[in-house]
C-alpha cells in the first residue's frame, strides 16, 4: 500500500478537490489522474461497477497518480472489504445516519485493533512481497485508509453531534440533494433553510476538528467552500464534462 496524497493533505489542512464517478472504464480515472485531480471516487451506488472493474479502475490511478477512493453502495463488511484489498486507500459511505452506522464503517475499513477487517494476500499488501511485515502493513494501513461518512438524512443532522464522536471517522461529507429531499425539498438543495442547515454541518464538523466535504459543480463554487473551510470537494464526471463541453462550444455563438 503507497501513501494517501489525499488524506495527508487533509491532515495538513490543505484542500484537495477530486470526482465522483459512475464509469466503469479505466481510462476515464487515468485521464482525470493526469489532468492534475487529487482523487477519483469510484461510485459504487449510483453505477454498475464490479469489484473486477474496480481493480482495473484503481490500477489506472496508480498509473497516472491519482488517489483511488470509492463510494460503496452499503455498509456491508464483505463488500467493504472487497474494494480494500483491490486498493481502494478510502471509502466514502452513503447514508449514515447514526453511531451504529458509523462504527459499523470503521470496524468494516480497520483492521483489528481498531477494527474487524479481514487480512488476505491481495493487491492492498502487495501478496506480502514487499517491503513490509504483515504487523507493519496491518499499522500502515489503518493509518493511511481514509474514512467518510456521508450526511445524506435529517436523521443524520439530527444526530450529528454524536456521530461527531465516533472514533475513526476522518470526515463528513454533505449530499445536497439527498438532504434537500430528506427535508421535504423534492426539487434540489437551492432552499435558504437546505443552505442554513449545511452551513451549520460544515460548522460543527470543522469545529470538531474533522474534515468537511460536499460537492462543487464549478471551481469557482469550488473556491468559495475552500474559503469557508470545506477541504473535499468534488464535481461529478457528468458534471465536468458538461462544464467543458459548454466552455469549448462557446466557441461557435
Amino acid at each position: 500500500m503507497k501513501q494517501n496524497i489525499v488524506k495527508t493533505r487533509l491532515k495538513n489542512n490543505q484542500p484537495v478537490l477530486g470526482v465522483l464517478a459512475n464509469s466503469t472504464d479505466p481510462t476515464v480515472a487515468e485521464l482525470c489522474g493526469f489532468s492534475g485531480l487529487d482523487f477519483y471516487m469510484i461510485d459504487g451506488e449510483h453505477s454498475p461497477v464490479t469489484t473486477a472493474q474496480v481493480q482495473e479502475i484503481v490500477r489506472a490511478c496508480e498509473v497516472s497518480g491519482i488517489t483511488p477512493l470509492a463510494r460503496v453502495r452499503g455498509n456491508e463488511p464483505k463488500l467493504i472489504l472487497q474494494y480494500l484489498d483491490v486498493g481502494v486507500m478510502g471509502i466514502m459511505m452513503p447514508g449514515v445516519n447514526n453511531v451504529a452506522d458509523a462504527e459499523a464503517l470503521v470496524q468494516a475499513v480497520k483492521y483489528p485493533p481498531l477494527g474487524h477487517r479481514g487480512f488476505g494476500f491481495v493487491r492492498a499488501c502487495d501478496y506480502l512481497q514487499g517491503t513490509m511485515s504483515q504487523g507493519e502493513y496491518v499499522t500502515f494501513s489503518n493509518e493511511q485508509t481514509l474514512v467518510l461518512a456521508q450526511i445524506e438524512s435529517k436523521e443524520a443532522v439530527d444526530n450529528l453531534d454524536a456521530l461527531l464522536t465516533v472514533e475513526g471517522i476522518d470526515g463528513f461529507i454533505i449530499g445536497p440533494r439527498d438532504l434537500a429531499m430528506s427535508m421535504g425539498y423534492y426539487d434540489g438543495s437551492g432552499h435558504d433553510e437546505v443552505k442554513r442547515t449545511i452551513g451549520g454541518v460544515v460548522e460543527k464538523i470543522k469545529q470538531a476538528g474533522l474534515v468537511a466535504g460536499t460537492l462543487a459543480t464549478s471551481g469557482d463554487q469550488a473556491k468559495a467552500l475552500i474559503d469557508r473551510g470545506v477541504l473535499f470537494c468534488m464535481n461529478t464526471l457528468s458534471g465536468l464534462l458538461k462544464s467543458a463541453a459548454g466552455d469549448f462550444m462557446k466557441g461557435r455563438e
